[in-house]
């Protein structure tokens, strides 16, 4: 059968892959992306923060995340898919906290060697803290792509408006201390099955989880506090941008730290 492209499929098409949306993105890959040269050099140990931006990430999700940490006068450097190749467990363990924000799990898996998601799971074993945004919460679970597997086994669905069809929604989740927060959402998970329940979605499964994987504390979001203002676009939120990423820097503050966040 001959596909015919229409024009306004192929223009809507283009502008979505130009905007570098934060979807977690569960389209499997047809063949490994290809790898990346090791001719690079890993960040300095004199950061405390790694923040991947590398290969499957939402460019539009890493400057979210970036603002924030400006915000909040955090040291970081931003580590490549080749950069976290580079890295050994040891050079791993030289910093305090990596965050691995929104994209494509699947893609981001696919980029990075097998021994780096080997290193990344025993060096969060030894210390290292990890901070899962929407793919980022994805790809520390366990499944049949390439993931760090920091859940003991657990592998994680999708919140159930993905069952409906809804793709990105402005969707409340409510707290252990009963505050409720409308967060952006975007093809994020749910995250039944493990460590403590941080917030719950409407339907009662958890939107925020916070665990230990060893020494290493692990805190997942399904949904997206650091999201800007401009994300919102077309939506309707009754919480305020300002307050989402309060939120939002809240979890980078207990991640960064190892802190326990108040939970069911």
């Amino acid at each position: 059968m001959k596909i015919r492209w229409r024009p306004v499929l192929i223009l809507a098409l283009l502008a979505q892959a130009a905007l570098g949306l934060t979807g977690c993105g569960a389209q499997p890959p047809s063949h490994d992306a290809q790898r990346p040269s090791r001719d690079v050099q890993p960040p300095s140990r004199d950061v405390p923060i790694l923040l991947f931006n590398g290969t499957g990430t939402s460019p539009n999700d890493v400057k979210a995340i970036e603002a924030i940490l400006t915000e909040r006068d955090l040291s970081y450097a931003t580590v490549s898919s080749a950069q976290l190749d580079s890295m050994s467990q040891a050079d791993l363990m030289t910093h305090h906290l990596l965050i691995v924000p929104g994209g494509n799990f699947i893609d981001i898996g696919n980029a990075l060697a097998p021994s780096t998601m080997t290193s990344i799971h025993h060096a969060v074993e030894g210390g290292l803290n990890y901070l899962g945004i929407c793919a980022g919460a994805f790809i520390a679970g366990h499944g049949k792509y390439r993931c760090f597997d920091l859940t003991s086994g657990v592998r994680f669905n999708f919140y159930s408006d993905e069952s409906r069809g809804i793709r990105k929604a402005a969707v409340p989740i409510t707290s252990a201390d009963n505050e409720v927060l409308e967060q952006y959402w975007e093809d994020g998970p749910q995250l039944s099955g493990w460590g403590d329940v941080v917030a719950k979605y409407p339907d009662g499964t958890p939107a925020v989880a916070q665990g230990t994987c060893g020494k290493g504390c692990v805190i997942l979001s399904g949904v997206h506090p650091e999201a800007p203002a401009n994300w919102r676009r077309g939506m309707t939120f009754t919480t305020p941008t300002s307050a989402d990423n309060a939120y939002a820097a809240s979890l980078i503050d207990a991640a960064l730290n190892g802190m326990s966040l108040p939970h069911y």
